[in-house]
């Protein structure tokens, strides 16, 4: 089954599941009775319906105001009053938002939220404010206590709204909300695994439907190379096929007819897609796009437009990310090709402030390619890529991952190591590990519109061109085409069979306020796996509500704790329960960076919350003699060592303009493997593969856009296996038995030790070719679920840099 997410913002009036958008601190009591702590576990089904007899705050228009007099001001109504809207706030951490309504004393939202929590609490927080250019103020609040929602009786009325003197407004301001809480232990969908049977409808409340009928393809990096991995024999007798994602994407723009549609964080006309010795044609993507334009297609590119990239007549700069949006433009500028610099904008009903946030340091993150293709009987059907690969420079690889070998063959022209300055010579590349899918069926129509969305969005006239009398917005009418199947089509002729998915997809950052379409799939899953998760993540940092410290930095995404709550909750019910998580030594660039080394802080105090969380379960049931928290648990990173040979490519001899972080990094011959994947298995049955990182720019639904696609097999999902199986093998260098039952002690217990194994060859000062890259996190964690440095480890290898990071300065939105 596919589902399709996506972040977006929805009709006011309809449901949106909204979280994490930042924190919110209430020093003032707002209800009476037990403010006593509470676990709420499961969901919020809240209304903000309407409040009365706000007062006027608005500070800053009734002082333009004052100062210009009787002039009249574009934009401001006669009367000048409150711009109201409402948070919502459990631990701090804000749940969901209203949208802004302007000038109104008696406001009316009818907004409805349906919101996971996970939160450990006194009171939850219905928080009003007034908007303003400069930021927002409070106009008070109503609490409900922990007490009360456990109840699960539905809490309706109209509250008065409490100053932050602890009074009541003189105006008799009131709230009318309407709330109520359903413990996880109700809600009998997560007792019966990852979408069961065919009464299953997929992630609720999100934006795209759950599509039956899909033909699947996962790929693990861009390129497998025949032989390069075990081969898998299904317990159906088929043979697990180890996909070639950028080979079938050239393959599939070649044979397009009608369409190729790509978006991308950065595209590069430049890269090559084919380039192992059987196929390799040498033409570069932009010469290939060219020449379907030529032939009639209709080629569309959506590329985030970098606002520390510049274009100066016909002169392009790189910007500080080198995603070469602007010298892409130039190269298809005049040519059929359309292409849009699409800039991260802040959608209606926030603030200037936030508008301005998400212009600077928020990206549109989706990596799509969309294309016509063959559907038999002489007409057309819509095919789509999904997942973390851009097509751009540095991210060609295959399980192999070399640092050096292929330095004059596979990446002679793509050569990637950002996490030096200066010069590269004799350094390794980075080796780039990733993983994406290709939709055929009824869902591939759903990543169509979502992009046919944004690109009529970012195509709207401006300036100028507001004054002409048409305006072309280049996308096909696919409707009007009789060779392209509908949608209607297509669903009337899925096939439900072995090998049909079903598959649904979701989105991040569109027309609505906010949706959190990928964050609910990921805590859906979590919440229904019965088994074992594996993560694979560039990112993995959350639910900072329940950190030790830092609580109210805003990273509030729930995946972290929610992972916690699964294994506590099966060590209470004695069952076995695994979770490994995959994620890169670094995020990429200097390691000692200040940008860097938060980054990583965060996700040791990630990692220490969910340690300390299982730990108290252990002891609780008296097991903590007879297991410890990795057991259950496991934080691995990827890294390769290549022994020195005869064929040295690059200039590796000394220079005096290195410093010792080059000299060490070629005398060890070794470097990371960069994880960008953003994928998540459960129990072999249901997988999640997209665009969003576990962080909170992905999650939010405000910051980046983002796509994802979750597929469900249910008991069919022997390709599922096959995919797990297959990453493992490349990463491990090897297949155990045991790894066919990854939720048993014997499996995570070997896994670790040869992840311990690995990091101790990579660590040495003997360079060793390394068999297989899995390295357990250098990070100790004792039996009490305490994480401290590794002896011996404290700083990454070569480059330096703390690994458990470090934390200083003021808090910002960039690096959670």
């Amino acid at each position: 089954m596919a589902h399709f997410g996506h972040g977006h913002a929805h009709n006011p009036a309809s449901d949106a599941s909204q979280h994490g958008q930042g924190s919110q601190i209430v020093n003032f009591q707002t209800s009476q009775g037990s403010l006593r702590v509470l676990r709420l576990h499961g969901h919020l089904d809240i209304w903000v319906k309407e409040a009365r007899n706000l007062p006027n705050l608005d500070v800053f228009h009734k002082t333009l105001h004052n100062f210009f007099g009787a002039l009249s001001l574009k934009g401001m109504s006669d009367k000048l009053t409150s711009d109201p809207y409402v948070t919502v706030s459990v631990a701090n951490a804000i749940i969901a938002r209203t949208f802004v309504i302007r000038n109104d004393e008696n406001p009316v939202w009818m907004q409805h939220f349906f919101v996971p929590v996970a939160h450990n609490t006194a009171e939850m927080h219905f928080v009003v404010k007034d908007d303003d250019v400069v930021g927002s103020q409070i106009i008070g609040a109503v609490g409900i206590s922990a007490e009360q929602l456990s109840s699960g009786a539905i809490i309706e009325g109209t509250f008065p709204i409490v100053k932050a003197s602890g009074s009541n407004w003189e105006t008799g301001a009131t709230l009318s909300v309407s709330i109520q809480y359903t413990p996880v232990d109700k809600m009998n969908m997560y007792y019966l695994g990852v979408g069961p049977g065919p009464d299953y409808f997929g992630v609720p409340r999100t934006y795209f439907p759950l599509r039956h009928g899909n033909r699947l393809t996962l790929y693990q990096d861009a390129h497998v190379e025949d032989g390069m991995l075990p081969d898998f024999r299904l317990d159906n007798g088929m043979h697990y096929v180890h996909g070639k994602c950028w080979n079938d994407i050239f393959n599939s723009i070649s044979t397009a007819r009608r369409l190729v549609y790509i978006t991308g964080w950065s595209v590069n006309n430049l890269v090559r897609l084919v380039r192992d010795a059987h196929n390799a044609s040498g033409i570069t993507l932009g010469a290939l796009l060219k020449s379907k334009a030529q032939e009639g297609l209709r080629v569309l590119l959506l590329i985030w437009d970098d606002p520390t990239s510049r274009r100066f007549c016909n002169y392009a700069t790189d910007g500080l990310l080198a995603t070469g949006d602007e010298q892409t433009y130039q190269f298809f500028k005049g040519s059929s090709v359309h292409v849009i610099l699409c800039p991260r904008s802040g959608g209606k009903g926030h603030s200037l402030i936030s508008q301005q946030e998400a212009t600077v340091i928020y990206t549109h993150h989706q990596k799509t390619v969309i294309v016509d293709a063959d559907a038999g009987y002489y007409q057309r059907k819509i095919i789509a890529f999904v997942g973390g690969l851009d097509l751009c420079g540095g991210r060609y690889d295959n399980p192999g991952h070399s640092l050096y070998k292929t330095l004059e063959t596979l990446h002679k022209d793509d050569y990637h190591q950002p996490n030096f300055t200066g010069s590269t010579n004799g350094l390794p590349r980075e080796p780039w590990h990733d993983m994406h899918s290709q939709i055929d069926g009824p869902a591939a129509y759903d990543v169509l519109a979502n992009f046919e969305s944004r690109w009529l969005e970012a195509s709207k006239p401006h300036g100028l061109q507001m004054m002409s009398r048409s305006h072309d917005d280049h996308l096909l009418k696919i409707d009007s085409i009789p060779d392209i199947i509908g949608l209607g089509d297509a669903m009337s002729h899925s096939v439900e069979d072995s090998e049909s998915w079903h598959v649904q997809n979701l989105v991040c950052g569109k027309n609505v306020l906010i949706d959190m379409s990928i964050h609910a799939a990921y805590v859906h899953a979590i919440r229904s796996a019965q088994h074992y998760i594996y993560i694979e993540n560039q990112y993995f940092l959350g639910s900072s509500y329940n950190w030790d410290s830092s609580k109210n930095l805003g990273a509030n995404n729930l995946i972290p704790i929610e992972i916690a709550f699964k294994i506590a909750d099966k060590i209470r019910a004695n069952q076995r329960f695994a979770v490994y998580v995959i994620v890169p030594m670094w995020p990429e660039g200097d390691p000692k960076g200040q940008a860097t080394q938060r980054i990583l802080f965060w996700q040791y105090k990630t990692m220490q919350m969910m340690y300390e969380i299982i730990y108290k379960a252990l002891e609780e049931m008296g097991m903590e003699n007879t297991y410890e928290p990795q057991d259950f648990l496991n934080f691995f990173c990827l890294g390769n060592r290549e022994a020195a040979n005869e064929h040295r490519s690059r200039d590796s001899s000394s220079s005096t303009n290195e410093n010792i972080h080059q000299t060490q990094t070629k005398k060890h011959r070794r470097f990371m493997i960069y994880v960008h994947s953003k994928g998540m298995i459960v129990d072999d049955e249901y997988v999640i593969v997209g665009s969003a990182n576990i962080n909170q720019r992905s999650m939010e639904g405000t910051r980046d856009t983002e796509i994802a696609m979750v597929i469900d097999l249910g008991s069919l999902g022997l390709q599922v296996y096959g995919y797990r199986m297959s990453l493992w093998a490349e990463h491990l260098g090897t297949v155990d038995d045991c790894f066919s039952h990854p939720e048993s002690l014997e499996c995570v217990r070997r896994i670790r030790s040869m992840g311990e194994q690995n990091w101790r060859q990579y660590a040495s000062e003997e360079v060793t070719e390394m068999k297989g890259h899995l390295l357990k996190y250098p990070l100790q964690v004792d039996r009490t679920g305490n994480v401290t440095p590794l002896p011996g480890s404290e700083t990454f290898p070569d480059l330096g840099g703390k690994v458990m990071g470090t934390f200083s300065g003021i808090q910002e939105n960039l690096t959670i």
